[in-house]
């Protein structure tokens, strides 16, 4: 069971939990979107959505872990490092998409270094600029560049 199915059984919305509970709306979203681990949050914030849920603390903190790593505490799927980005990187990941498209069903697309080099310029400015973080940078160049990071360097 995960916090938006215990929400979704209550017919309670994040907004509300969020004022039954007096934990703030965006501690409530980050856990209900899978950002944030309910393990990783203190006895008292648990506690109160407990108490607003009307559930245990035990029962609360069962919640479906398999999405966390257990050593860091943050989601396995990375997906929500794509929120909330730059209109301009949007573009440039759409358009970096439909090329790794044609060349992963074995055609040729001739603007492929193009919008490769475009992609990698969009997610430096982006991170120089600080609109975007380093995991998100990182993330993004291993997704849709298919780069890997050297630690080594």
């Amino acid at each position: 069971m995960t916090m938006q199915s215990m929400l979704q059984e209550k017919k309670m919305s994040m907004y509300r939990l969020s004022q039954i509970s007096g934990v703030p709306r965006t501690t409530v979203i980050d856990i209900c979107s899978g950002k944030s681990n309910i393990q990783a949050c203190n006895a008292k914030t648990v506690m109160q959505l407990s108490r607003a849920l009307g559930c245990t603390m035990e029962e609360l903190m069962q919640i479906d872990n398999a999405k966390y790593d257990r050593s860091t505490g943050l989601p396995k799927d990375k997906s929500y490092l794509e929120r909330g980005l730059p209109a301009y990187l949007q573009k440039s990941i759409a358009a970096m998409q439909a090329s790794w498209a044609i060349v992963d069903s074995g055609g040729k697309d001739l603007h492929w270094d193009i919008y490769w080099c475009e992609l990698n310029a969009d997610i430096n400015s982006a991170e120089t600029e600080q609109e975007i973080s380093s995991d998100q940078a990182w993330y993004l160049r291993r997704k849709y560049l298919r780069m890997e990071k050297d630690d080594n360097i």
